[in-house]
């Protein structure tokens, strides 16, 4: 089959997940045999990250990478953050839209096109997945003016205590317009699926947790260390609740802490930790490297403030034989209570709990260890998410292809 990724970011612009899973996803399908071509917005990643970065190098796997840049430069993304439209891309998309995909799967589109570019699509097949909450939250994390969980749906005055422009096009009937022409969406966990049902998003909607990458699947050289050490691995901002995360292991100078990311908030959390010598911040770590960083932690923590779509953290950890220790907001704590690889906690005095339970019993935290490689191997390995994904599409053709005939 012929595959079309879409997504706003994408290596080596690109700053989370999304853009990473696309990659991956996208090499897993070329390695059985499947041609798959990306299109992705340079200039998002320029407005975005506020600056144009040197090229880091990225050696994609993709037949075709679609690297748009328009003369309207950051005009662009602006255009179609506030109309949810395509706007000045339209002509490149139409014309890479024009080759004969057999799937055109939608990811990020919030600056590539927004619900507009999802009616562009003339494959057989038209998917999406929902990597974040963009489709019914303007700040995509359910973030309430830059300062805490939402708790009540005041999005206009959320948008601009946000720093973000007006999004006018969420008040019109556009996002469900669009979504009607999309066959299928895949979300992440299930709770993401109810968010989505619940604001009347999709037609067709199933569960498809994300995977390690192959990378990780095998076990690095390294063991778990002999003293107590944990680990996070994430952006550095407040929805993550790495700030509470750093109080934590300030009251626990015993244990040490590995910090992977960067964020608005490194600085101060820097200097936050000044005096906590069991507190290391390490930056961007290359996977062989994090995969020898999951394999050595006691556990990984995820304590994000703002409901996650997953938690992909928890599965990387998982691949290495390392339990987590995850916040009960969104779908973080599923895998964790559908494994029982780890424990889930609500407050920051159950996740002190949690860190000690781990720390002071080597035998509780290396059984919660084995539960968790056996369930990567048995639930989340790249193997058994392209099988799904693959299964899912034929039944899509399938049935397409009756609604044709009939």
């Amino acid at each position: 089959m012929r595959f079309l990724m879409v997504t706003t970011f994408y290596p080596p612009h690109h700053f989370g997940g999304d853009g990473a899973y696309v990659d991956q996803l996208s090499e897993a399908l070329r390695a059985g045999g499947h041609e798959v071509d990306i299109v992705y917005c340079y200039d998002a990643y320029r407005i975005s990250s506020g600056k144009v970065e040197r090229d880091r190098e990225h050696n994609s796997k993709a037949n075709t990478v679609y690297r748009l840049e328009n003369r309207a430069g950051p005009l662009s993304p602006l255009y179609t953050q506030m109309t949810g439209r395509p706007g000045f891309k339209r002509p490149s998309l139409e014309a890479i839209f024009k080759n004969p995909y057999d799937v055109v799967h939608f990811h990020n589109i919030s600056l590539i096109g927004g619900p507009g570019i999802l009616s562009m699509s003339n494959a057989h097949v038209t998917l999406f997945t929902s990597h974040e909450h963009w489709s019914v939250c303007a700040t995509h994390i359910f973030w309430k003016n830059r300062a805490k969980a939402c708790d009540k749906r005041t999005c206009f005055s959320c948008q601009l205590r946000s720093g973000r422009p007006p999004q006018l096009w969420r008040y019109t009937n556009l996002l469900t317009r669009s979504f009607a022409k999309v066959d299928h969406i895949f979300a992440p966990s299930e709770f993401t699926k109810k968010t989505l049902l619940d604001h009347g998003i999709g037609r067709s909607i199933s569960v498809l947790p994300l995977f390690a990458p192959a990378a990780f699947e095998t076990l690095a050289s390294s063991i778990p260390a002999d003293a107590p050490s944990f680990l996070y691995v994430g952006r550095i901002t407040r929805s993550k609740g790495i700030d509470k995360l750093i109080d934590l292991f300030k009251q626990r100078p015993h244990y040490n802490l590995k910090i992977v990311g960067d964020g608005d908030l490194l600085s101060m959390l820097k200097r936050k930790a000044t005096n906590s010598t069991n507190i290391e911040f390490l930056g961007h770590v290359p996977r062989p490297g994090l995969a020898k960083l999951y394999r050595s932690a006691w556990a990984v923590i995820l304590p994000s403030i703002a409901p996650e779509t997953f938690g992909l953290v928890t599965i990387e950890g998982f691949a290495q034989g390392t339990p987590a220790i995850v916040r009960n907001v969104g779908g973080a704590g599923e895998v964790v209570r559908h494994t029982g690889a780890g424990i889930v906690y609500d407050t920051d005095e159950q996740a002190l709990a949690a860190i000690d339970a781990l720390a002071t019993d080597r035998a509780r935290r290396d059984r919660l260890g084995n539960i968790a490689r056996e369930a990567f191997l048995n639930c989340y390995t790249e193997k058994t998410h392209v099988k799904v994904y693959l299964d899912k599409i034929r039944m899509m053709v399938a049935r397409n292809d009756a609604l044709v005939s009939s």
